[in-house]
Parts: structure tokens; C-alpha cells; sequence
């Protein structure tokens, strides 16, 4: 399945709305640093996963990184994934081809097994 990150964000976030998951993302916008150029940024902790998704029937919270199929992780995507499973969070990073099984875990039919 060959989509753009932002396109792939947009499907799963309808699969929230369909199977009852609260989401939260932190846009990215556009600042200038301290050398007066333009930069990308959201503001919060860097590396944090693109997306924070709570169920509002109890099936936990999740939090997910999103990459393309050949987008690779960050060092500081990697650390702060990494933070978040040692303290028991429920953390993933998905692609377009996991679709099927994202779709899956929303849903609550099964937990997630990748």
C-alpha cells in the first residue's frame, strides 16, 4: 500500500472514529530558530510518537508512531519509543501494510501481535 504518512494518519484516524478511540496529534508548524530561518517543529517533546490514542470503551491507550514504508525512525523516536515500553505503555509504529491489523486491535476483536 503506497501512501503518503499523512494520508495513512487520516485512514487510521477514521478507524478512531469508527471503533470509538479519542486522538490526539500534535500538528507540526512553522517557527523561525534562532537563525532566523524557517524550521518544522510541534512544540512538545521531541521524538514523541505521532499519535496518542484512548478508547472510551477501556481497551487502553495507545501510542503510535506513523513512517511510510521505507520511513525510518529518528535516535530520538527510537529513545523515547523505547522510555515508553520500559514504563509499560502499549507502543507501536506502524505502516500502511499493518493496516489490517491496526484495524484489528481498534476494533478490539483481537489484540495487536506485532
Amino acid at each position: 500500500m503506497n501512501m503518503t504518512e499523512r494520508m495513512f494518519q487520516d485512514h487510521i484516524l477514521q478507524l478512531c472514529d469508527m471503533y470509538g478511540w479519542l486522538a490526539h496529534h500534535v500538528p507540526p508548524m512553522r517557527y523561525n530558530n534562532k537563525n532566523m530561518t524557517n524550521a518544522w517543529g510541534t512544540g512538545g517533546l521531541a521524538g514523541m510518537p505521532d499519535l496518542t490514542l484512548i478508547s472510551s470503551r477501556g481497551q487502553g491507550i495507545i501510542y503510535a508512531e506513523l513512517k511510510t514504508s521505507t520511513g525510518k525512525l529518528s535516535a530520538r523516536q527510537t529513545q523515547i519509543l523505547n522510555a515508553l515500553h520500559r514504563n509499560g505503555a502499549e507502543v507501536y509504529v506502524w505502516r500502511p501494510a499493518d493496516i489490517n491489523k491496526i484495524a484489528a486491535r481498534l476494533s478490539g476483536l483481537k489484540p495487536a501481535t506485532y
